[in-house]
């Protein structure tokens, strides 16, 4: 349990332009020509949400295996939350021995890291593989199904439901371009998913009799510059789709395109996208990720000053020769009642502001572990502070 602090302003103030996210629904009739030969797409830029293109974003339709960018995201925060390690073996279950569809051949008693499990869903969008880590994190896929749809309602997304954990074909499974691309965003928090994502080919027991060959089912990884992910999807009434992120220039790009007729129209309308995106816009870093922008004074800690630090990239999306705008700073710090408090834990809020008003927020994190003070550092403390008085 926190409380509010206080505010303590920052005192400077920036020129930039920030584009504010527009909202799908107002851009569906779009002049721009992209994506003219899928149903349904969006294009964002990642780090502020801003909607830069769509088409019938919000238009439910099935999602195929880009379901597994909600598998690969509570995969990733089971990771951060470190309830499951890398290099920790997971027992294969019948249950998903017996997936079909796009499969690494995963045998019903054989043991596989996480890690190598994470690779055959995110090179080759394995579906036994996808099970067994939800199987593993949930306990069943139905209960890792359960976690799937509570992350949709937190994300606060309106059109998606999930049925299972690999995509495969199931009544009233259904998402948007939009959607997935919010999804998407939330999973590249986890910097260190594109480590797989970005892999052309890969091996599963290599140098064994069952050697088995990773080929990433995303070509744009290899031919795209830029491209680092994130997942495909196919099935016959899904058609192809694809919610693709590629970074240069300090700007990574999210595009979604769903229900298209052939690979070759989905890839080249994600790659009209990034073109798009990359000719006519660019970003403003304010501040990288983990950048302190303040200290924590706590009198019972340990070490009794820690650097509050930014969480994320906090970068500001401008079209190319557009005007600066001024944009002042503020920080919001939380009263912390119980020590002792784990690096990256929510300490604070950075507030953005234009002409008064917040117009963004991120959460500032402590940028080590904070522990409670020894009986003889208090005591030493007490000594110093007699003394100087």
């Amino acid at each position: 349990m926190t409380k509010r602090l206080g505010i303590l302003l920052i005192s400077f103030s920036m020129f930039v332009m920030m584009i504010q996210p527009v909202l799908a629904e107002e851009n569906e009739e779009s002049s721009i020509p992209l994506a003219k030969e899928v149903p349904s797409a969006v294009l964002i830029e990642q780090s502020t949400g801003t909607i830069i293109f769509d088409k019938n974003a919000h238009e439910p339709l099935p999602p195929a295996s880009m379901t597994k960018v909600m598998t690969l995201l509570l995969i990733m925060e089971a990771l951060d939350e470190g309830t499951m390690k890398l290099d920790e073996m997971v027992r294969i279950s019948e249950h998903a021995s017996s997936m079909g569809g796009s499969q690494v051949f995963l045998a019903e008693g054989e043991e596989m890291s996480v890690e190598d499990l994470i690779k055959a869903i995110a090179i080759a969008s394995g579906n036994d593989a996808s099970v067994a880590l939800a199987e593993r994190i949930a306990g069943t896929e139905e209960q890792f199904v359960e976690q799937m749809n509570e992350k949709v309602k937190e994300l606060e997304l309106d059109n998606t439901q999930f049925k299972n954990a690999s995509g495969l074909p199931a009544e009233d499974q259904h998402s948007t371009a939009y959607d997935l691309a919010m999804i998407s965003k939330e999973l590249l928090r986890y910097e260190d998913i594109t480590n797989y994502t970005s892999i052309y080919e890969d091996y599963l027991r290599k140098g064994e009799e069952n050697e088995f060959w990773l080929v990433n089912t995303n070509k744009l990884v290899r031919f795209y510059p830029g491209a680092d992910g994130l997942k495909t999807g196919y099935t016959r009434e899904a058609k192809y789709g694809l919610s693709a992120t590629a970074s240069k220039d300090d700007m990574r790009i999210i595009a979604v395109v769903m229900g298209a007729e052939s690979v070759k129209k989905r890839n080249q309308s994600i790659s009209e996208m990034f073109d798009y995106a990359y000719s006519q816009y660019a970003t403003t870093t304010l501040f990288e990720k983990g950048e302190k922008v303040q200290s924590l004074r706590l009198m019972d800690a340990e070490k009794n000053e820690i650097d509050v630090v930014t969480s994320e990239a906090i970068r500001t999306l401008h079209g190319k020769g557009d005007a600066d705008e001024e944009y002042d700073f503020s920080i919001v710090l939380n009263e912390t009642n119980s020590l002792p408090i784990h690096k990256g834990a929510e300490v604070g809020t950075l507030h953005i502001k234009k002409n008064g008003e917040t117009v963004r927020t991120s959460p500032l994190t402590v940028a080590e572990d904070i522990e409670k003070a020894s009986y003889f550092s208090l005591l030493k403390r007490s000594i110093q502070h007699i003394i100087k008085n």
